[in-house]
């Protein structure tokens, strides 16, 4: 099987998990026997480009045309079975479904955000969930509140782009849902179920866990939507030292507001921008990881690398957190259930704290400090009883096996038939 996985670089000054899904994938294609033809383009290419080549990016997010004359060449020299895309924008536009499909190629896409609605693809401005521009042929409000790179005029492009190629978005042959609330978004714009499937992202297996360590780890960029504020607001209403030890890692906007509750606790750790040995490492000293989103994250891989290493995730009910740790069903109430036995009790035997869900591998809680802060002592107490469960959970669903498998099986149902040409 031969497959063009299309996918624009973020820039490599702005560390992004998609990339290193995208590089990730292509590697166990390959190992799996799959032909993959990279199409990539990366946005580390803008500062280096001719003149006129520039003159044409305020367009490109709508037809990138180098972009449609460089896969026409490839889809003619190859003829691929099927175009994977991943990220578009801004160098190689929407338009290569079209182009694909012009050349009797289908098109899988991997839904990484919710970009098409949102400009800023996450749903989130001004520290709040924001779904003003859904349902709306153009996405004003984006303009508005300068959601697309903090410029008017660059939201009013995206907000263009995303109205010009509703009809594009609506014609791609599968689309690849990282989680059942992508699946749900997909839906809601007017995808029908058969053309999608929900298959998650996946992450290298590390082997048999390490014992679990003690504390937790927050492993994220340090922005408001990913909610870093939220977990040291609760953090701090336990006493110093109380639940172990808080790691810190990552860098941004927020880093002043973790290098103060460093200063001002020895309880809370920060470890700065890490390498993939470094987080390894503070994956392993911890017992239990943390995903504070403030967003309906899509699917933070941090919780997968916790799931790999047998540690359980404490996050909050937004997203794809709760799919990822098995807490989007439903199940037996908490503390009844032979997973949730572990996790019951509090503070040497009080109940637990109303509001906390209780998955496969992990608790999910409303995005508010008190709700984090009741849940704390509660994942502390209950990590041990579900180290277990997570690494199971990652071996039958988030596995390079497992995932792979179901990635070939997308692209063997939408290949090339006799009624395309």
């Amino acid at each position: 099987m031969r497959i063009v996985v299309a996918h624009n670089r973020y820039r490599e000054a702005q560390p992004s998990g998609e990339n290193t899904i995208v590089d990730s994938e292509i590697a166990q294609l390959t190992a799996a026997g799959v032909e993959v033809l990279p199409f990539i383009r990366s946005s580390d290419e803008i500062p280096s480009m001719s003149k006129a080549a520039k003159a044409l990016l305020p367009i490109s997010p709508i037809w990138a045309p180098r972009a449609q004359h460089d896969l026409s060449r490839l889809l003619t020299e190859h003829r691929p079975d099927v175009l994977h895309l991943h990220n578009p924008y801004p160098l190689i536009s929407p338009w290569v479904v079209r182009t694909a499909h012009r050349h009797g190629v289908p098109v899988v896409q991997t839904v990484h955000n919710y970009r098409q609605v949102c400009s800023s693809g996450i749903y989130f401005r001004d520290g709040v969930i924001c779904q003003d521009c859904k349902g709306r042929a153009l996405g004003v409000p984006a303009i508005k509140h300068r959601c697309y790179r903090d410029s008017a005029a660059q939201s009013a492009l995206m907000a263009t782009t995303l109205a010009v190629h509703r009809g594009t978005w609506r014609s791609v042959d599968r689309y690849v849902a990282l989680t059942s609330a992508i699946a749900d978004h997909l839906r809601d714009y007017g995808i029908p179920d058969e053309r999608i499937v929900v298959k998650p992202n996946s992450v290298p297996d590390p082997g048999r866990p390490a014992p679990l360590g003690d504390g937790f780890l927050y492993l994220a960029r340090l922005s408001p939507e990913k909610g870093v504020d939220l977990l040291l607001d609760a953090w701090r209403r336990h006493p110093v030292g109380s639940l172990g030890t808080l790691r810190v890692a990552g860098d941004g906007e927020l880093r002043h507001l973790v290098e103060a509750a460093a200063a001002e606790r020895p309880d809370v750790v920060y470890l700065g921008q890490l390498d993939r040995l470094g987080v390894q490492a503070a994956v392993e000293a911890s017992a239990v990881v943390i995903a504070a989103a403030m967003w309906h994250d899509v699917l933070p891989t941090v919780i997968i690398e916790a799931l790999a290493n047998g540690r359980p995730v404490l996050g909050t009910a937004l997203g794809g957190i709760p799919y990822l740790v098995g807490a989007d069903a439903p199940h037996e109430p908490a503390g009844t259930g032979p997973a949730e036995v572990a996790s019951a009790v509090v503070d040497g035997g009080s109940p637990m704290p109303v509001g906390i869900e209780v998955g496969e591998a992990g608790w999910v809680v409303a995005p508010e400090p008190a709700a984090l802060a009741a849940a704390l002592p509660v994942a502390r107490a209950g990590a041990a009883g579900l180290a277990v469960a997570a690494r199971a959970r990652y071996e039958r669903i988030f596995h390079p096996d497992v995932v792979t498998k179901q990635l070939v099986d997308v692209y063997a149902g939408v290949a090339r038939t006799p009624n395309r040409v």
